[in-house]
């Protein structure tokens, strides 16, 4: 006869295995979820690429997509406002003390004191990267916009636009190929006097020179060849 030992062996062997399956097929997909739900909504490519991507899903595992991108919104209005900030954030002589003074006042300026954004900000000061803060912010609003299924339009002039221009560019171009069903266009104006005039307009991956410094280069370029 078998001794009872050994019927529970057996017993074991042969019972069916499949209802561990339901376990790790649930666990595997509750992963898969998870990664989807903090994966950036848009690829993002380069250094200031990467790490606005980085600070997407950072945000995304705390749940601070919607906190972190006001945040950010007004780093960009400081930047604006302020076109020497690139300029120090970019000095190579910034001690440690100069980054942390740095960081303090970036904080300050977006009302955040801990958190996500603190923590992103002061990986960029040891990485010696605070000088690619500025790109950063223009791809996290990117990437919130393509979250929220936005399209940025994003129209330089040499000097600020009138609302009423701006409200018509919008108009024209929101009933274009360019903007897909479904979608949202949000208009981003910028100024830069260096364009000397004109317009530069850019949607998607599409970029539309109608600036006077280009007209003027393209006129150089003209005159040297023909010369």
């Amino acid at each position: 006869m078998l001794s009872s030992r050994a019927i529970a062996q057996a017993a074991r062997v042969s019972a069916p295995r499949a209802s561990m399956a339901p376990r790790i097929a649930i666990r595997s997909y509750a992963q898969a979820a998870s990664e989807a739900s903090t994966k950036p909504p848009l690829a993002m490519y380069g250094v200031d690429g990467t790490y606005a991507s980085a600070l997407w899903t950072a945000s995304a595992k705390t749940s601070t997509i919607d906190a972190t991108a006001a945040a950010i919104e007004k780093l960009n209005q400081t930047f604006e406002k302020d076109p020497k900030l690139e300029l120090v954030l970019n000095a190579p002589t910034l001690s440690s003390s100069d980054k942390t003074q740095i960081i303090t006042e970036l904080l300050k300026s977006t009302g955040a004191k801990d958190g996500v954004l603190k923590g992103f900000l002061q990986t960029l000061a040891d990485n010696n990267r605070l000088g690619v803060l500025k790109a950063v912010c223009e791809n996290y609003r990117q990437l919130m916009g393509a979250y929220k299924g936005e399209i940025e339009l994003v129209v330089t002039s040499a000097a600020p636009l009138d609302a009423k221009v701006l409200r018509q560019l919008e108009g024209s171009i929101s009933k274009s190929q360019y903007v897909g069903s479904g979608k949202k266009l949000k208009v981003v104006p910028k100024v830069n006097p260096e364009i000397k005039g004109g317009l530069i307009v850019e949607i998607g991956d599409r970029t539309i020179d109608l600036s006077v410094a280009s007209k003027m280069a393209k006129m150089n370029k003209l005159l040297t060849d023909t010369l």
